[in-house]
């Protein structure tokens, strides 16, 4: 999936009021953006096959190292641990953790069977919504709107950057997002991987944001 780990994460605002849309967002993102690294590091394979699924023109090859269901709760237990140690608040912690493993969960409805269950074992799933395009972007977009709906119920912008930011950051979402779904293959891995590494700005201007907007029921000045 795509914009729906961004649902996840703009949900669990709702849960976890005090901790950053950065944290939140990162967590069920997590996966794809330590993803490239480890293809950068060898460690890790894709190829660009165009028709390999309708929705998506990649062959995750090998990818046991940042999306198999053991090392997702791995890395599901290691951020949260390192957002408690740094904050001690347990709805954020609880949020966070979820938030990674539910990365897995997601990505086994839409993915074809190419999920692996821990590295070394040979056994791959998927249920392979990617292989139809309408039913994937209709249970994105449903799942991306209960998300913000979600979220906007949790704050409100507190300057012009917490309303500004936040809707020019749905906007970017959802023109990259039809990219994605109608736009040609990345024309190699290389390509493909730096425009995956640019996730992480995503996490920095979700923060961003976020800082300017605060919880409902708070006043403003």
């Amino acid at each position: 999936m795509f914009i729906g780990h961004f649902a996840v994460g703009f949900a669990a605002k709702r849960f976890a009021p005090r901790t950053s849309l950065g944290w939140l967002l990162a967590a069920p993102m997590f996966l794809d953006l330590i993803w490239p690294l480890f293809v950068l590091a060898g460690l890790e394979v894709v190829r660009i096959d165009p028709g390999n699924t309708a929705f998506t023109p990649l062959d995750f090859v090998s990818y046991p190292w940042s999306h198999s269901l053991f090392m997702a709760l791995v890395w599901a237990a290691l951020l949260a641990g390192l957002y408690h140690r740094k904050t001690r608040y347990l709805p954020g912690s609880i949020a966070i953790g979820l938030g990674v493993a539910s990365h897995w969960l997601l990505d086994f409805v839409s993915h074809g069977q190419d999920m692996p269950l821990a590295p070394g074992v040979a056994t791959k799933v998927g249920l392979g919504l990617w292989n139809h395009v309408a039913a994937t972007v209709a249970v994105e977009v449903a799942m991306l709107a209960v998300g913000v709906a979600l979220y906007i119920s949790a704050t409100k912008a507190a300057t012009r950057a917490g309303s500004l930011g936040f809707w020019a950051f749905l906007a970017l979402l959802g023109f990259l997002y039809a990219g994605a779904a109608h736009g040609t293959p990345p024309p190699n891995v290389t390509i493909l991987v730096v425009s995956a590494l640019s996730a992480w700005l995503a996490v920095w201007w979700a923060a961003w944001f976020d800082r300017n907007r605060v919880p409902r029921g708070e006043h403003t000045g």
